[in-house]
Parts: structure tokens; C-alpha cells; sequence
């Protein structure tokens, strides 16, 4: 029996998009994870920026190294700030965050990604660790071809605003509210 591989759709014009993942329930950076194994399925390049998670472990840290060389990923942050008894200072987590931006702003120049994610930036601007105006700009200046990820809780209505895709992800039911611990492969 001969295998054929499934019918492979190609778009007439292909557009950049930026997606905004936001809302207070679960699978923000799970979804933006998804779009990231996806294009390198596709055998195109990702780049992915933690701006808040960076001294806490997560599996993705290293799995997204499974990925490579099609997916770099940069942890940048130095966990929650102000929460989780996180004793960095904010002056700290501000200095991370910009170095994020500079990131940002170098890896998208660079015109060698399909897809880049900047994960948490959305709490980022909320806490004052990255301007409104810095983000708007770089959504801005992004390539034509490439497709920018921005997730997040309290995604910014200017943000929202210039998203191609937005979605809210609703919490109704979380097992932290049961008094379950986060679990291994699920929560981080």
C-alpha cells in the first residue's frame, strides 16, 4: 500500500498576520507553541522571546530546543514580577524586558523568521516593563511576510486594535482553583 501525503494548500497571497492570544484562562503560550511547531513542520524558521518567564522552568525550554535549527527561543525574563515571592526588583525586570525588546526589534530586522512569538508581552506593557509606544512600533515595522504572536493577559485595546487575530482565552474551570498543583507537560 503506497502512502500520499495530504494536499498541501498554498494561499494566493500570503500575508504576515499579527495574533493576539489573551484572556485570563490556560493555553496562551500552549497555542502560541502550536503555531510554532506547525511552521516548523513547514520547515520555516521561528523565533520565540519569553519576556516574564525566564527563571522559571518550563518544558518547553527544552523543547523548543528539540526544534532547532528551525526555532531559536530566548528566555529572557526573570520570573513574575512582583509575584510568587520573585525577589527581583522591578528595576531588574524592566532592564530584561527592554533587552527583550532590542531582541525583538534585532531578530525581526534580520528577515530570517516566518514566525516570532513574543511571549508574556502583554503582561509586560501591563506591568511597565515595555512601553505601549514600543510595542505599537514594532507591530509597525513588522516584515509583510512575517507573522508576529503576541500573548498575554490584558492584551492592550491599540494592540487589539491593529491584530489581524485576537482570541480571549475564557478561564471556566482550573484545577489550581481545586487545590491541584500545577502539573509536569501540563502547566509548565
Amino acid at each position: 500500500m503506497s502512502e500520499t501525503r495530504p494536499r498541501l494548500l498554498e494561499p494566493k497571497e500570503k500575508v504576515g498576520l499579527v495574533i493576539v492570544l489573551t484572556g485570563n484562562g490556560k493555553g496562551k503560550t500552549t497555542s502560541a507553541l502550536g503555531m510554532a511547531l506547525r511552521t516548523v513542520g513547514h520547515g520555516l524558521k521561528v523565533c520565540l522571546i519569553h519576556f516574564i518567564k525566564g527563571s522559571l522552568y518550563a518544558g518547553e525550554m527544552d523543547g523548543l530546543k528539540r526544534l532547532t535549527p528551525e526555532a531559536e527561543a530566548y528566555f529572557t525574563g526573570q520570573g513574575y514580577c512582583g509575584l510568587r515571592g520573585n525577589p527581583t526588583s522591578a528595576k531588574e525586570h524592566r532592564a530584561k524586558a527592554q533587552e527583550a525588546m532590542r531582541l525583538a526589534f534585532e531578530k525581526m530586522a534580520s528577515n530570517a523568521f516566518h514566525l516570532m512569538v513574543l511571549d508574556e508581552i502583554h503582561n509586560a506593557v501591563r506591568l511597565n516593563l515595555v512601553e505601549l509606544d514600543q510595542l505599537l512600533e514594532l507591530i509597525d515595522q513588522k516584515p509583510p511576510q512575517l507573522h508576529l504572536v503576541l500573548t498575554g493577559r490584558d492584551a492592550h485595546p491599540k494592540v487589539i486594535e491593529r491584530a489581524h487575530i485576537v482570541t480571549e482565552m475564557r478561564e471556566i474551570k482550573h484545577s489550581l482553583r481545586q487545590g491541584i498543583e500545577p502539573q509536569k507537560g501540563i502547566d509548565y
